[in-house]
């Protein structure tokens, strides 16, 4: 592989950089109350989203938000040919059962609520490699089902600590392509797997933002770039607890995050009139922001480029149980104006 793909010590620079020619944002009830709403593609006001269970109305966002974004492409774009796409539930459920009909090869990832950064970086690659003309990333999550897996019934009503966050209902999805689109993924830095030894499920901004430290700081290492170079650094769902710990971990580094850093799960709920405390998380907040807000940005020429950082916390029931620590992950998207 060439020298100016490889860059620094994890880091990709995509020569023909692949264009987002299309992104589908859908979501719940509660996330069209809060400050993004009206930019939302689809509001479910349904949270069944007329299924029989949390699992199944996961799957069935999925499915809207993939059809949305294939058809908002329009007739100009090759018809896609791989699909990659997950969620929060065991063995991706929601994706298994969601993208049956959409009879697409599917190559299925887990990077807990980093999934979409990571459905983006392989997406942009398997374009670039010439595998195919135009592929779909996906995500989504699902606040009943996720609390169902992760936490209490919610029949259960159990008070939630001021650092917990509320999982986000919705699902994103994108169209990548090699042209088309106002948007370009001209580079990407995957995560490494940062564990500090947390074991507070409910303060999942604390257990993930020392890998959003670690992706975003070597990102810029790698490229030679500064914060400035940015006209935002976003990550998933560090909310406002894990957005102050990231700010002092990327200083003690040398970078100054202060002004150019936003995060996705304090930009999609209000925490005064929503009650969702530190911020939302979830596979589908950093997605479906991203198609909402984030992107018709880039789009309009309003920024020029961001990096994109969907972070993730890597617990399951099992290891939970039985005592392990919460790792994080994160993984790190250029996307700039055409």
């Amino acid at each position: 592989m060439s020298a100016e793909t490889i860059i620094g010590k994890q880091s990709i620079q995509f020569r023909e950089p692949p264009h987002i020619v299309s992104a589908a944002s859908v979501v719940g009830k509660k996330e069209s109350e809060g400050p993004l709403g009206a930019l939302f593609d689809q509001v479910e006001e349904d949270p069944m989203v007329g299924q029989a269970s949390w699992e199944e109305a996961e799957s069935a966002l999925q499915k809207k938000a993939a059809r949305l974004a294939m058809e908002k492409a329009g007739p100009g774009v090759p018809p896609v040919r791989y699909l990659f796409s997950g969620d929060l539930l065991g063995q991706l459920i929601a994706t298994s059962f969601g993208v049956i009909d959409l009879k697409l090869p599917l190559f299925g990832l887990y990077g807990a609520c980093s999934t979409i950064g990571e459905a983006l970086m392989l997406g942009a690659m398997t374009v670039q490699g010439g595998y195919s003309d135009a592929v779909l990333a996906l995500t989504s999550s699902h606040f009943g089902s996720a609390e169902k897996q992760f936490r209490y019934p919610l029949e259960y009503g159990g008070q939630r600590p001021l650092s917990a966050t509320w999982t986000v209902t919705g699902s994103g999805a994108f169209v990548l392509a090699h042209s088309g689109g106002k948007a370009r993924i001209t580079g990407a830095t995957p995560g490494k797997v940062v564990d500090y030894g947390l074991k507070d499920s409910m303060n999942m901004g604390a257990c993930m933002a020392p890998a959003a430290c670690d992706t975003i700081c070597t990102h810029l290492e790698d490229f030679g770039r500064q914060p400035s170079d940015y006209d935002c650094i976003v990550t998933g769902d560090l909310g406002s607890v894990g957005q102050k710990i990231l700010l002092e971990l990327a200083s003690e580094r040398g970078y100054d995050l202060e002004g150019r850093h936003q995060d996705c799960g304090m930009l999609i709920f209000d925490p005064e009139t929503q009650d969702t405390h530190a911020g939302g998380s979830g596979c589908a907040c950093s997605a479906v922001t991203l198609a909402a807000y984030l992107l018709p940005k880039i789009e309009k020429g309003q920024w020029k480029r961001i990096l994109f950082v969907p972070t993730g916390a890597l617990l399951s029931t099992v290891s939970y149980n039985e005592g392990q620590s919460v790792p994080g992950i994160a993984h790190a998207v250029v996307i700039e104006h055409c």
